[in-house]
């Protein structure tokens, strides 16, 4: 029977893959927020698996331990996690969209539920790594999920991982039901997404405007204006609670016209 006998050499390839394709994955994300757009990527993660796990799937599913780069697809995981419903099908096509990797096929646990209650997308792909002296192509798996279905799925896995694959039909009817309470909760949150957007749109623009004002007062500070740095930063603490933004903006405007006089005194 065929051995791996240098395991890191063997993996090295999965593992740069992960970090590959995790800094793209982010990248799309930033694009999206440089853009001033909604970004349906809201974090990113990746594993290589642990070589226990390797030879436990492998001898559960009949995998000769010279076959795994060929037939076992998730030694590479990425998981895309998304805060709503419809962000999954968005990820899906920008990922379908791209050229540096092959898509082998999909696999679709939100339409098609796992009797367990299990949701998720999985994209299986063919992706070439560069290493030093040649290119190895390897399979890796994407999950794409909301964060509801992912906070399950971590149970999930631990329970398996406590019970050995065989949890007790008590408690597997109890994860079934937190299941469903867990797709109603998405589907609760899709229904006001457009609210949820639009608040963490203010908030974040809110977040930006106060970053400039704390650097502006810092500006001040530098230029010797103490008094007027510590008059605006009481302002700043008056607003921090319940200002509006157009407030915020005044105030920074306010703080960069006092710049400029004391600049050109």
């Amino acid at each position: 029977m065929a051995v791996i006998r240098d395991w890191k050499a063997f993996l090295t390839p999965y593992e740069q893959a992960v970090e590959e394709l995790k800094v793209k994955l982010r990248s799309i994300r930033k694009e999206y927020r440089r853009k001033n757009e909604y970004s349906p990527i809201e974090f990113i993660t990746g594993r290589v698996k642990e070589v226990s796990s390797i030879l436990e799937k492998a001898n559960k599913f009949g995998i000769p331990i010279d076959r795994l780069q060929y037939e076992m697809e998730d030694i590479a995981g990425i998981r895309v996690m998304c805060q709503f419903v419809d962000d999954i099908e968005k990820v899906v096509e920008i990922l379908r969209k791209r050229t540096d990797m092959q898509i082998m096929y999909e696999k679709d646990y939100i339409a098609n539920v796992k009797e367990s209650g299990y949701r998720s997308y999985h994209m299986i792909i063919k992706y070439p790594v560069n290493m030093a002296e040649d290119t190895k192509e390897i399979l890796a798996e994407f999950q794409i999920r909301t964060l509801a279905m992912n906070f399950w799925a971590t149970i999930e896995h631990s329970l398996n991982y406590k019970y050995k694959q065989q949890i007790p039909e008590n408690i597997k009817d109890k994860l079934k039901n937190a299941a469903d309470a867990a797709f109603n909760l998405d589907k609760e949150m899709l229904e006001i997404k457009d609210e949820i957007k639009d608040a963490q749109k203010l908030f974040e623009v809110k977040s930006d405007v106060i970053s400039n004002i704390m650097s502006s007062i810092l500006t001040l500070m530098s230029i010797g204006k103490i008094a007027e740095a510590n008059r605006y930063q009481i302002a700043l603490n008056k607003l921090i609670e319940d200002g509006e933004v157009w407030e915020f903006n005044n105030l920074f405007y306010s703080i960069e016209r006092d710049i400029e006089k004391f600049k050109e005194a």
